[in-house]
């Protein structure tokens, strides 16, 4: 990555964010939104629209914390189009314990 592209990447902050069924949307400080398919962060595809839409801002807008679901992304990911990179193995963990929880 060039200097100029993490220096945009480092400045772009997030100002709001919008969770459908299978979307997560970020407004951007700069003016742009970014959207992402949500079968990129399988925790957030498997959790509620509750907990969908219990987040938080971090760093000054430089990601998003849910609680509920243990999920943190940053406005890094988003603009450069990365996924999840949680392993299969552990979100199988976290995806068991949550189905336990349930019942």
């Amino acid at each position: 990555m060039t200097s100029l592209v993490t220096e945009l990447i480092e400045l772009a902050r997030i100002q709001s964010v919008t969770v459908t069924e299978d979307t997560l949307s970020a407004d951007l400080s700069d003016g742009r939104t970014i959207s992402v398919p949500l079968v990129w962060y399988p925790r957030l595809l498997h959790g509620s629209v509750d907990e969908r839409n219990d987040w938080r801002l971090i760093g000054d807008g430089q990601g998003i914390h849910w609680s509920s679901l243990d999920e943190d992304i940053s406005v890094k990911n988003l603009i450069l189009g990365q996924a999840s990179g949680e392993s299969q193995k552990s979100f199988q963990k976290w995806l068991e314990e949550r189905l336990q929880t349930e019942n």
